[in-house]
């Protein structure tokens, strides 16, 4: 709602820009319960391919914490 009351206090917009807009606002609203799941889902993937890493990035800071 928000989005739409910025798009429709824009008088700069033509009127092409603003129905792009609504219609992508429309289109973001729609998909967005089917994004996340799989943003979500990459992460998860990202996670595990670099577990190694991810670890010992988290243990050499917490080794830095526990320092000072």
């Amino acid at each position: 709602m928000q989005w739409l009351g910025f798009f429709i206090d824009d008088k700069e917009m033509t009127s092409t820009q603003r129905y792009l807009s609504v219609l992508i606002l429309i289109l973001a609203t729609i998909l967005w319960p089917l994004i996340v799941p799989l943003a979500y889902l990459e992460l998860l993937k990202f996670h595990k391919k670099h577990k190694q890493v991810i670890d010992l990035l988290i243990n050499v800071s917490d080794a830095k914490l526990c320092d000072e």
